[in-house]
């Protein structure tokens, strides 16, 4: 991540979600006083049902991240940008993309769809290279930490995987959230 510490953190929610999730709430509180940048994605705003295609989302992300940066007078280079499911899927997109951020915080990220380990979305990772952070649940059917050993070597920066023991792909599952937090506390931290 170089030598300068992180910035802020960017998160987005999951394909429905807003920026309330209490683990993104928790993280801010957490995290103070390092700014802390919740999203609401504006197919969520409209109230549609569904979310578009993530490629459809990338422009918003990028410009959303692109204006926490020049709020806080610092390039995109210094924020660790990320979110849950479909949120932190397409901020690693951004990433892939050329949007240059200090790293990746991905929660219960959706390696596939439930029930179809055909469908992989990595096609991306080989073009990320940042540090990353994974955090799941070990239960999660979006992606098991054997489905995701087998790809996280794609990425061209450090990798570290945090598994939620019992987790499933809802953070808040048996009041799972805290190790959540504490994860991305502690790696967020080390920067």
């Amino acid at each position: 991540m170089g030598r300068s510490k992180p910035a802020a953190l960017f998160l987005a929610p999951g394909a429905s979600g807003r920026a309330d999730h209490p683990v993104f709430v928790a993280l801010e509180e957490a995290l103070a006083p390092l700014p802390i940048e919740r999203h609401d994605f504006e197919h969520v705003l409209a109230g549609k049902k569904g979310a578009p295609r993530a490629e459809r989302v990338l422009p918003e992300i990028v410009m959303a991240v692109s204006a926490l940066a020049e709020s806080l007078a610092v390039g995109t280079d210094r924020l660790v940008i990320g979110g849950r499911s479909f949120g932190g899927r397409v901020c690693s997109m951004a990433a892939a993309e050329g949007l240059r951020v200090a790293g990746l915080v991905l929660l219960s990220y959706p390696l596939h769809p439930p029930g179809k380990p055909d469908r992989l979305r990595v096609d991306h990772f080989g073009r990320i290279d940042v540090p990353v952070l994974l955090v799941s649940g070990d239960r999660d059917p979006f992606g098991r930490p054997d489905e995701f050993a087998e790809h996280v070597a794609a990425f061209g920066g450090d990798v570290e995987s945090v598994w939620v023991e019992g987790g499933t792909h809802d953070p808040r599952y048996k009041g799972r959230e805290a190790q959540v937090v504490e994860a991305v506390s502690d790696w967020i931290r080390e920067r």
